[in-house]
C-alpha cells in the first residue's frame, strides 16, 4: 500500500492523498454511518486525475470507492482498510449554464444545491430535489438514480440528464457529453453509468436538462380518515392539476407524530389528530388561473369528505414550516432500519398492513414509521425497535421485503442497492436480468476494483 500511496502523490499532489485523522475527517453531513476507514483520501483535480488514478489502482488491482456526499441509506460508499477513497469534491465547478438550449455542464463535485441555485440565477429550473440537497453530489445522485419529491413531474435523475462523462476501471475516459433531447446515434452508454453507482464507472461530469422556471407555487397539508380516502384525493388532484401537480406526499400518523410536537420539534398546524396527512405540491407558470385552480380542488375534496381539514401555505416560511415536518427524517437516519420500497398504489395499504402484523408478532415494541411519494408509488419504511436479540435487524429486513413478493414490489425505488440490499436483490431482478448485470460489471471492471462488494459481485457467478 505504500508503494501505491507515493504514485497516488504524484498524480494528484500529496495535499490530496489523506491518510490517517485526515481520511477519517472527511466531513459528514449526514450521520449515515459511512465513515472513512480507507486506507487513504484522494482528491484529483480533474479527468484526467481520475483517468490517471484508476489506470494505476487496476494495474496494481486496487480496490476504489467513490466518496462523495455520503448521504446514501444502503451502505453504497461503505469502505475498509484495503480500499482506497475516491472524493471529486475538488471537481466542483460548473462548467456552464445554456438559458437558449436550457442546459447545464456540472463537474462531478458540484452539490445539488449549486446546481439548483446556479439553474434558478438564469431563470431556469434544476427539476431534481431532495431533502440531502446539501450534501449530494452531482456523482453521487447520477450514480444513484436518486429520485425525491418531484418525480411525479420532472421524474427521476435519469429523465433529466443529457448526458455525461465517466471514467472506466482501466482509466479509459468515455465522453459521452450529449447536449440533445433527440440523439437516437447508437447506443444511449450514459443509461450505463446511472444508477449504475459506481461499480462500472466513475461519472466526473454531466449535462443536465433544465426546464422552466415555474412562476407559482401552491403547498397544502391535508388530513384524511383512511387510505381510501387518500387515493381519492391523489386521483382528484392529478385529474384537476394535471401537469401542474408537482408532489404528493403522504405521511401515516406514526411518522407525523414523531416529527410534531410533543415528540418532534415542530409544531402541527392542526387542532386534532387525524390517521394520516399528505403534503399536495403544484407549480405552475399561470399567475392568474393557478391558485384558483388549486383553491377548488382543496374545496372539492372538503365538500366531498375526502379530507377533514386542510392547511394552505401563504407565504414561502409557511410552505417550508409544512415541508419541515416531511423533512424530518433524521432520527431515522441515525436510529431506525430504513426501507424504500416501490409497489402499486392500490397495494399499500395491504402491504402496511402486512408488515406491521408480521413484525408487531416478533417484535411487540416496534415503531414502524410509514410515509413516502405515494404519486409515484414510492413508500418509506422505518422500524425502531428496542429488541438487542441478536439477528434482529436481519429479521426485521426479511419481514419487509419477503412481504414485497406477493405483490411484485421492488426492494429499492430510489436509494439503491449498495451492501444493505444486495442480498434481496433477486426478489426483484430475474436469474437472467442478474447475471446480465455480472457481464456487465466483468466486462467493464474485470479486475473488480470499482466499489467491489456492491450492488452486484464477480464472485457470485
Amino acid at each position: 500500500m505504500t508503494d501505491i500511496l507515493g504514485e497516488l502523490r504524484a498524480i494528484v499532489g500529496s495535499a490530496n492523498v489523506l491518510t490517517g485523522d485526515a481520511a477519517a475527517a472527511h466531513s459528514l453531513m449526514w450521520n449515515t454511518h459511512q465513515h472513512c476507514h480507507a486506507a487513504a483520501l484522494v482528491r484529483p483535480a480533474d479527468t484526467a486525475e481520475v483517468s490517471a488514478v484508476l489506470k494505476l489502482c487496476n494495474e496494481r488491482r486496487q480496490s476504489i470507492v467513490p466518496y462523495g456526499g455520503l448521504t446514501g441509506l444502503v451502505d453504497g460508499a461503505t469502505t475498509t482498510r484495503d480500499d482506497i477513497a475516491l472524493t471529486l469534491g475538488r471537481m466542483n465547478a460548473i462548467e456552464e449554464t445554456d438559458p437558449t438550449a436550457q442546459t447545464m455542464t456540472a463537474q462531478a463535485g458540484v452539490t445539488m444545491r449549486q446546481a439548483q441555485e446556479a439553474a434558478d440565477d438564469q431563470g431556469l429550473f434544476f427539476p431534481v430535489d431532495i431533502g440531502a440537497r446539501d450534501a449530494c453530489a452531482v456523482g453521487g445522485f447520477v450514480s444513484t438514480n436518486a429520485g425525491g419529491t418531484k418525480v411525479i413531474r420532472y421524474g427521476m435523475t435519469r429523465d433529466a440528464v443529457l448526458g455525461l462523462e465517466a471514467v472506466l476501471a482501466d482509466g479509459t475516459v468515455i465522453s459521452s457529453m450529449n447536449r440533445y433531447i433527440k440523439n437516437n446515434s447508437g447506443f444511449d452508454l450514459k443509461q450505463l453509468f446511472i444508477g449504475s453507482e459506481g461499480v462500472l464507472g466513475i461519472i466526473t461530469r454531466v449535462v443536465f436538462r433544465l426546464s422552466v422556471k415555474p412562476q407559482t407555487h401552491q403547498v397544502s397539508l391535508i388530513a384524511c380518515e383512511n387510505y381510501a380516502a387518500v387515493i381519492k384525493a391523489l386521483q382528484r388532484a392529478q385529474q384537476q392539476l394535471g401537469s401542474a401537480l408537482c408532489g404528493f406526499e403522504l405521511m401515516w400518523d406514526s411518522f407525523y407524530k414523531k416529527a410534531t410536537q410533543p415528540l418532534g420539534p415542530h409544531k402541527s398546524p392542526f387542532d386534532a389528530d387525524y390517521p394520516m396527512y399528505a403534503i399536495v405540491e403544484s407549480m405552475g407558470i399561470s399567475p392568474a388561473s393557478d391558485e384558483q385552480q388549486f383553491m377548488t380542488l382543496l374545496e372539492s375534496l372538503l365538500e366531498d369528505g375526502l379530507i377533514q381539514d386542510a392547511i394552505i401555505a401563504k407565504s414561502d416560511a409557511e410552505s417550508a414550516a409544512i415541508w419541515a415536518i416531511r423533512g424530518e427524517v433524521e432520527w431515522l437516519v441515525n436510529d431506525a432500519s430504513n426501507f424504500d420500497v416501490s409497489l402499486r398504489t392500490s397495494d399499500v395499504e395491504s402491504y402496511v398492513e402486512d408488515i406491521n402484523q408480521a413484525i408487531r408478532a416478533d417484535y411487540p415494541d416496534a415503531l414502524i414509521a410509514t410515509f413516502g411519494h405515494l404519486g409515484d408509488n414510492n413508500l418509506h419504511v422505518s422500524i425502531l425497535s428496542n429488541s438487542n436479540a441478536e439477528g434482529a435487524s436481519e429479521q426485521i429486513e426479511k419481514r419487509v421485503y419477503e412481504h414485497l413478493v406477493p405483490y411484485q414490489g421492488a426492494i429499492s425505488a430510489e436509494h439503491g442497492i449498495g451492501i444493505e440490499r444486495k442480498p434481496y436483490l433477486h426478489l426483484s431482478r430475474s436469474n437472467e436480468e442478474l447475471e446480465l448485470m455480472r457481464t456487465l460489471k466483468a466486462t467493464l471492471d474485470p479486475h473488480n476494483i470499482l466499489n467491489p462488494g456492491k450492488v452486484v459481485s464477480l464472485e457470485d457467478n
